[in-house]
């Protein structure tokens, strides 16, 4: 029956051809539809002088907030930007798709953090399908062991089966109803008696972290201690008193409270620091008999023991019978212990337990990127004895983590390599490069140079999921450790700060010019990303060297520092000024005009395909990001190859995996629509 109705059918169709061909007439190829148009704010020049310089800003209106007329038309202008973004991304739809695809399955769809063992608990955070924010959650160790999965990969802890014996403690799903539609923990505590957790959550409305205690043996809200501006918190008493320290106006922590839970008298003050530039902490010991009480700035620490330019100490941490160290010389990490009382290849991170007494440690926790998914290994036999396989002893401080690791290393798919590159000044500068060793085009790989060099903070160099799909795809990745940064102690910090802020700058510009005369990248293929402060940096080497990027991703950067510092919005902090510089101080300030992204834009030059990212939630406001994106394009050379967009976001990115998924997949396509092409 099938043969016959296909043999009734063809000499209808023959006959549809012959009509066709007849009538057929062929058209000429339409032309590809014109780019959209970017949208032209209005100008409002408004003149300032200060030190005897002046200048006009012609977008100063974007940033008056009080204003409901410039309100209005920045409303408007928002929106144009919006659906310029779309319009030009609009031919990337399904690469973005695509991204999307190979992105999301790197976050599980039943995600947990490491479980920490604490008394007879084991406490960790986990994901359930289908929820944006994760569980807080407990089980007893007594019972851990036999819901440890053994499968190859391993999945770690079975929590299907598992939940049996696991106490959920608190649902950030419900906390997000709480605040706004978000779910932002900046602190966690849980007490030493197990019965209280004390939290803090972002309040986007008031831009500050509210403090909550939860009782969790009956899952209740306590009615007290509800503070606000709440920096830092510890337990003390056994958990009877919750001591914490609260911010003020300008974020810095200065007063130290006690609350008594249980109790309806008001929180005590028991210290308050007069000091602008001093900072308060609390922190307890690990066994909650002490509790510490910290006074530091961002030039001295009332706890600092150690004071080699050179050496960083990354990290501290105390038990009853040692402290432990994690320090950093150059590129070298060193994991250091000392009794009491007192006498880098590229792979994902792994976080392990570390046993002082006997040399043994074990994994809790590696991604293991080839199945793109997490081994979670507690209590499981995958350990090794250091104290047999490497130099390293119960007292010891040694420069990497032992031979013959059992973990996910990548050196068989990824190369890591570590070059000093010289600056203009022949000061040498770090720069990591990494890259897959079967994607690689020698001499014509697209690159992606990342760089920050800000607040004596280390380069962000953890394996990110998103780079994958570039790496696999034959980009370079790679890492400037510019000074500013903390990439070589305290005065690598100070010669990249203030008066010295061009030094980052350049710093950047000489690793982009050797990643090209290297032919590690093709010289029209590189592109620069820079996060917060190193936006700054990115922006800033782009107006020195605009033909040395063929495009750029800043996200929330910082971009006007002129009127930023001079008259701010949003409070800053001494750590800000200490940073970028007084405009007080006439020196500071000209350096300040100097390196300022915005106040430097070139005119009648081709500058990169620029991508800017910002947020509603940012402390640095959305009109730096507008601003500088108006002055861009009303400078530069036009090119609809070269587009510069402004991409907003309503919601806390780094909270919501869905969106990080989203915003990691547009980024990616626009990098390779617009270096690729």
């Amino acid at each position: 029956m099938r043969h016959l109705l296909t043999a009734v059918r063809r000499p209808f169709l023959r006959h549809w051809a012959i009509l066709q061909s007849a009538t057929y007439k062929p058209q000429k190829p339409q032309p590809p539809p014109s780019p959209p148009s970017p949208p032209k704010p209005p100008k409002k020049p408004v003149s300032f002088c200060l030190h005897g310089e002046s200048w006009e800003d012609e977008y100063n209106w974007m940033s008056q907030l009080n204003d409901r007329v410039a309100m209005r038309h920045m409303d408007v202008y928002m929106e144009q930007e919006e659906k310029y973004t779309e319009a030009v991304m609009y031919d990337t739809e399904r690469l973005q798709s695509k991204l999307q695809a190979e992105m999301a399955p790197r976050l599980a769809a039943e995600l947990s953090s490491p479980p920490l063992l604490w008394g007879p608990w084991l406490y960790y955070r986990r994901v359930e399908e289908g929820k944006q924010y994760p569980l807080l959650c407990r089980r007893l160790a007594s019972l851990n062991e036999e819901f440890i999965s053994n499968k190859s990969p391993s999945a770690g802890f079975d929590f299907t089966s598992g939940k049996k014996i696991e106490q959920k403690l608190l649902d950030y799903n419900l906390e997000a109803e709480r605040f706004g539609g978000y779910a932002y923990e900046e602190l966690s505590e849980v007490s030493p008696d197990h019965r209280y957790l004390a939290y803090t959550m972002y309040d986007k409305d008031n831009d500050y972290f509210k403090l909550s205690v939860r009782d969790l043996n009956f899952g209740s809200l306590c009615s007290k201690p509800q503070a606000d501006r709440v920096s830092s918190i510890a337990w003390a008493k056994d958990g009877q008193a919750l001591l914490y320290v609260v911010t003020d106006d300008k974020k810095r922590p200065f007063r130290l409270y006690c609350s008594m839970l249980g109790s309806n008298d008001e929180d005590v003050l028991l210290l308050e620091e007069l000091q602008e530039k001093v900072h308060l902490g609390i922190r307890h010991t690990k066994d909650f008999r002490y509790l510490t009480v910290n006074a530091f700035s961002t030039q001295s620490s009332k706890n600092v023991f150690a004071n080699d330019q050179e050496l960083i100490i990354e990290d501290v941490d105390f038990c009853d019978s040692h402290v432990l160290l994690i320090v950093r010389e150059g590129r070298k990490y060193r994991l250091c212990s000392i009794s009491l009382p007192l006498s880098n290849s590229k792979m994902p991170d792994a976080v392990v337990d570390y046993d002082l007494v006997n040399g043994k440690w074990t994994i809790v926790q590696q991604q293991n990127l080839l199945y793109e998914r997490t081994r979670v290994l507690y209590g499981s036999a995958s350990s090794m004895n250091i104290s047999q396989k490497s130099s390293m002893s119960k007292n010891f401080c040694s420069n990497n983590a032992g031979d013959d690791r059992p973990w996910n290393d990548l050196a068989e798919y990824y190369a890591c390599e570590e070059y000093d590159v010289p600056s203009y000044d022949g000061v040498l500068v770090p720069l990591t490069i990494l890259y897959s060793r079967h994607r690689k085009k020698n001499g014509g790989s697209p690159g992606l140079l990342h760089g920050h060099g800000a607040y004596g903070e280390p380069l962000d160099k953890r394996w990110r999921n998103e780079l994958k799909s570039l790496l696999d795809r034959g980009w370079v990745i790679a890492y400037a450790d510019v000074r500013g940064g903390g990439g070589r102690g305290r005065k690598w910090h100070h010669d990249g700060r203030r008066t010295n802020k061009l030094n980052s700058v350049k710093d950047y510009i000489s690793c982009a010019k050797f990643l090209i005369e290297r032919e590690v990248v093709q010289d029209t293929k590189l592109a620069g990303w820079g996060y917060s402060a190193g936006g700054l940096l990115v922006a800033s080497a782009i107006n020195v060297c605009p033909d040395l990027f063929r495009a750029a991703i800043l996200k929330v950067p910082f971009l006007d520092p002129t009127h930023t510092l001079l008259m701010p919005i949003l409070p800053l902090t001494p750590n800000d000024y200490e940073e970028f510089g007084y405009p007080g101080d006439i020196e500071d300030f000209r350096a300040i005009r100097e390196y300022s992204p915005y106040d430097n834009i070139q005119k009648d030059a081709l500058y990169p395909a620029i991508l800017v990212t910002s947020s509603f939630n940012t402390r640095f406001g959305v009109w730096e990001a507008a601003k500088w994106v108006a002055r861009v394009r009303e400078y530069s050379a036009y090119d609809p190859s070269r587009p510069v967009l402004l991409n907003l976001t309503t919601d806390i990115v780094e909270e919501n995996r869905y969106l990080q998924c989203k915003e990691a997949a547009m980024e990616t396509a626009f990098l390779m629509k617009t270096v690729e092409s």
